[in-house]
């Protein structure tokens, strides 16, 4: 399943954040989006994953191909996290969610409630939830926060199998997941130019505009 994204523009409170930004993720690769705070990652994310439209651009993929982690873990405190996968895996049309539970580490936390996890518990079992999606493209903002460093290697090993078998995966972070597949993207280049700045490429984070 490949990602095609060409002369994409999106915007952030109504003010363009990038322009121009053209990529193609290919099954089994990785890309990884890079650029200061406030440059426009979590934008571009959602943008692809159809959440906001974009400004001009096309983004070419199907959209019940991806799955979507944002930095919201979208659980429920009040069900378990086997209760919170099987829920979940209900929605993907997923019966299996041992190795969901197996790859994030939670086979000894299946049976307690959401509510009562700690916030890297409650990260890994958002993360898990990919697991059971079924689906072949990742997009993914930031999914490491409030994950320690054993849980950083998890996950990194569970991106690694999901491109062993022919997904793919668009990111946003500044860890290191031993991904040898992934690629770089620096989006600094493709700030959109400021009309407050007389059409230059803003050198400020769009979030104080």
């Amino acid at each position: 399943m490949e990602v095609s994204v060409a002369g994409l523009a999106v915007a952030r409170g109504g003010i363009p954040v990038l322009e121009g930004v053209s990529f193609r993720l290919a099954g089994g690769h990785a890309l990884i989006l890079r650029g200061p705070n406030g440059v426009g990652k979590t934008t571009l994310l959602r943008t692809v994953a159809g959440l906001q439209p974009a400004l001009e651009g096309t983004v070419s993929v199907p959209a019940e191909s991806m799955a979507y982690a944002a930095h919201a873990d979208g659980l429920k405190a009040v069900l378990t996290v086997e209760e919170n996968l099987r829920f979940w895996a209900a929605v993907h049309g997923v019966r299996e969610i041992g190795p969901a539970l197996e790859g994030m580490d939670l086979v000894a936390l299946r049976d307690r409630r959401a509510a009562n996890l700690s916030a890297g518990q409650k990260r890994r079992l958002g993360l898990a939830r990919l697991l059971v999606t079924g689906r072949p493209v990742w997009l993914l903002d930031e999914p490491t926060v409030s994950l320690d460093a054993a849980s950083v290697a998890l996950f990194g090993a569970v991106v690694r199998a999901h491109l062993a078998a022919g997904g793919s995966a668009l990111m946003a972070t500044h860890i290191d997941l031993g991904l040898a597949e992934a690629e770089v993207l620096d989006l600094a280049p493709f700030r959109a130019r400021s009309p407050l700045m007389g059409g230059r490429r803003g050198d400020f984070d769009e979030a104080f505009a």
